[in-house]
């Protein structure tokens, strides 16, 4: 059962932030008057975010690439709003100077609105304002809360609203955090190209449905995992096209009011100097402002992404299971002993991670999925929770690509004695065979060969189909595994 004194606790922990000194400021919102810790950077409309959504336990902060996303929107919109007149230059370039400082790291404490929030993300677009608002009265020698200098509304927020800031600093984390990813996965492939390289002229069988199928070697099986993801990596590009384009100086509905009417083409050409991304405004900002397209197209391609990997994963643990009642054809490298009860066991506990982040990210992609259909009219208010999904998926995939890779990929071996040994007794090398004696007598003997468990060679040359030379000239590693048909 729950303990309600420990769930108010909980809350309570959640909501109270360090107050330093123990004073307070005023501060006052349309609903009224609120005290806040005088030296929080954030103010009353954070103040009410704690106590409203005290959900998830976890501040905006810990997804560092939406915070500098954002504060490269502030900055990119208060350089814009100087220039066309619309905010004072003292003040524009003293928000800048508070902008590029989060940029860097610094005031990262103070982004504390819970994750899980109402608002289309209101909460955290105030968080910013609130404190870029009162840094850059710090820096320009004034108290925090005087706002009748320096506005988190009027001035920060100028020209803005959270419904195109908050969707467009989105796509600039997650157009870093995706960057990343490629980095990882480009590594991954080549790790299993390497692989490939090594194992190239390894004999093994092929199997499909669990089933023996027709020799290959397991270079080829493992080119064809490198190739897997690098094609992925060409998937990623089309999706970070699309986190190019914004809705920067559309504000609440895509319609621009409160905001200059040069402001939006001069935000996008000073939030893509800043990012060095080629930025471009939606041709529709009504349509841009409700649509969330692009966050779906990414979900489903970290799915795609995710799918493939789990896929590799379920067949090294597939290969490298036993190691004497399984297939056994390569070995992963021990991580950790497998069991408290039964010695010597090593399990394949790397890929066994990574097919369990495939698992969240697709869960993740339900979820993104769900918020997706949830919009109405011209906003849909579910994008925080997009955000959440993205941005823990991209982290999630990222960790396991890079675990996979350090951890097992570049440590596997061939386990060559079984491949050999498995390879020369096997029947299904008949199939290279059917051009020569036709398909019917190769059922018929690849039937007799199992039956008697007698060598497959031997089986066709007393026949009398084919000599022993002419199987032997056709039986080689290259013609059964395709590879002289590659060079």
């Amino acid at each position: 059962m729950s303990d309600p004194q420990a769930d108010e606790a909980f809350r309570r922990s959640i909501c109270t932030q360090p107050q330093g000194s123990g004073r307070v400021r005023a501060e006052m919102d349309s609903l009224g008057e609120r005290e806040v810790p005088a030296d929080a950077y954030w103010g009353v409309n954070v103040s009410r975010a704690l106590e409203n959504f005290a959900i998830s336990g976890r501040p905006i902060s810990v997804y560092s690439d939406f915070i500098y996303g954002y504060a490269c929107v502030k900055q990119a919109a208060a350089r814009a709003n100087a220039d066309v007149g619309a905010l004072e230059r003292w003040k524009a370039e003293l928000i800048d100077r508070a902008c590029n400082e989060i940029r860097d790291g610094s005031l990262r404490d103070q982004f504390v609105v819970d994750i899980m929030q109402g608002g289309a993300g209101t909460s955290t677009n105030m968080n910013f304002n609130e404190v870029i608002a009162n840094r850059a009265l710090e820096m320009g020698g004034y108290p925090k809360g005087d706002y009748q200098r320096i506005d988190p509304n009027d001035d920060v927020n100028c020209s803005q609203s959270t419904n195109d800031t908050y969707p467009t600093a989105l796509k600039v984390g997650l157009h870093l955090a995706l960057e990343r990813l490629q980095v990882e996965l480009v590594s991954l492939a080549t790790a299993f190209h390497s692989k490939g390289t090594e194992f190239s002229g390894i004999v093994k069988i092929g199997r499909t449905q669990l089933q023996d199928a027709a020799p290959m070697t397991l270079g080829q099986e493992f080119q064809a995992f490198a190739i897997a993801l690098a094609e992925e990596c060409l998937g990623f590009e089309h999706v970070m096209n699309q986190l190019c384009e914004i809705n920067l100086g559309a504000t609440a509905i895509g319609t621009g009011i409160a905001a200059h009417a040069k402001f939006g083409d001069a935000a996008r050409q000073h939030l893509a100097e800043i990012t060095g991304y080629g930025l471009r405004t939606s041709p529709d900002l009504i349509e841009a402002t409700t649509d969330v397209g692009c966050f779906m197209d990414l979900s489903g391609a970290l799915k795609k992404c995710a799918m493939k990997l789990s896929k590799i994963c379920n067949d090294l643990r597939l290969l490298s299971s036993g190691p004497q009642a399984g297939f056994g054809e390569i070995k992963l490298p021990p991580r950790q002993a497998g069991s408290s009860i039964m010695p010597g066991k090593v399990n394949p506990v790397i890929p066994e991670a990574v097919n369990q982040v495939a698992f969240v990210v697709a869960g993740g992609d339900v979820t993104l999925t769900m918020a997706a259909e949830a919009g109405q009219l011209q906003l849909n208010a579910f994008v925080p929770v997009m955000a959440h999904v993205l941005f823990e998926n991209l982290k999630y995939l990222t960790a396991a690509v890079t675990t996979l890779r350090e951890h097992c990929v570049i440590g596997v071996q061939a386990n060559v004695g079984r491949l050999e040994e498995s390879s020369r007794s096997f029947v299904g090398v008949i199939t290279a065979l059917i051009p020569y004696i036709g398909y019917e007598p190769a059922a018929r003997l690849a039937k007799q060969a199992l039956a008697d468990g007698g060598d497959i060679v031997d089986v066709v040359v007393a026949s009398g189909l084919l000599s022993r030379e002419e199987v032997s000239s056709l039986l080689t590693a290259e013609r059964l595994t395709g590879e002289q048909r590659r060079h």
